[in-house]
């Protein structure tokens, strides 16, 4: 799964690809190909700015794109959730991908390694709470014990 996670665009090839959509799209004829070509490169991008971008474009293929294509807007919605560390968006969309096709394995990793992800930040999210509530108390005890002298 992280060689899906770490594959990323070379800077030439996205050129080629935004040039060819902003081309269409002054034209007014962009293809639902194009549109998730260019996203698809977009979410490659090691800049959350274009994999943000990447996401809206498929957002709006998946809402009004190709209707037999909509298991694959799903899974690259997820993936470019996932490199945004929006994890929770991510299991959503894979939850409702495996809800159809419950045996896919890429989806499978995929929602594995958001699971994964999701928990560890959990857990590290509660440390640091746990953590500076452990400071806090240790400054009030401080204080406390010099204002009694």
């Amino acid at each position: 799964m992280e060689e899906i996670l770490e594959d990323y665009i070379s800077p030439a090839d996205l050129k080629k690809f935004e040039a060819i959509y902003n081309n269409q799209l002054q034209n007014g004829s962009v293809t639902t190909k194009e549109q998730f070509d260019y996203a698809w490169c977009l979410i490659r991008s090691k800049y959350p700015t274009d994999i943000r971008r990447g996401v809206v474009l498929l957002e709006d293929l998946f809402q009004n794109g190709d209707a037999t294509a909509k298991r694959d807007y799903m899974y690259y919605l997820a993936i470019g959730h996932t490199k945004l560390t929006d994890y929770n968006r991510a299991l959503d969309l894979l939850s409702k991908f495996l809800s159809v096709e419950p045996t896919n394995r890429q989806a499978q990793q995929l929602q594995k390694y958001a699971k994964d992800k999701l928990k560890k930040e959990g857990l590290l999210g509660m440390a640091l709470v746990g953590g500076a509530a452990l400071a806090i108390g240790s400054v009030v005890g401080i204080g406390m014990a010099l204002a009694k002298k």
